[in-house]
């Protein structure tokens, strides 16, 4: 296939909703599309194959370094027991309490400082980040 006809393909990838996309992983590959939820991440993976595919994937140096490459570390933060947490969300002071058998907020224990947070916050926050334990970089605070 020539560099426009592959750019076409590409770009009608565009115009498909979730299942549109699935149908054309089975129509391509003959084997289900990865259980993706996104059709934005699908449809970049689906582009992704068929231009690999055209013009060629990562090279081999590339391909070695992302296997080399060692998984990022998080951030590991030890809260020991009977410390409380503080801060202002929204206005209104918010204070989560270490036991020994989680983090215990507003009458509820949570697994985890992460699960807390994003109980405040109603979000996606990460526990040690929402309450200032370590920075964005992953350092500490």
């Amino acid at each position: 296939m020539n560099r426009e006809a592959i750019n076409a393909e590409v770009r009608a990838l565009e115009r498909l909703d979730l299942e549109g996309l699935r149908a054309v992983w089975v129509r391509r590959y003959g084997l289900p599309a990865p259980r993706l939820r996104s059709r934005e991440l699908l449809g970049l993976s689906l582009a992704w194959r068929i231009q690999a595919e055209a013009f060629g994937g990562l090279d081999a140096v590339t391909r070695r370094k992302l296997k080399d490459e060692k998984a990022p570390q998080r951030a590991s933060v030890d809260v020991p027991v009977g410390t409380v947490l503080t801060r202002e969300w929204k206005g209104v002071p918010q204070s989560v309490r270490r036991t020994a058998k989680g983090f215990e907020w507003d009458g509820t224990t949570y697994r985890s400082l992460t699960a807390a947070a994003r109980a405040i916050s109603g979000g996606i926050w990460g526990g040690p980040l929402f309450f200032g334990l370590v920075e964005r970089s992953g350092g500490k605070a």
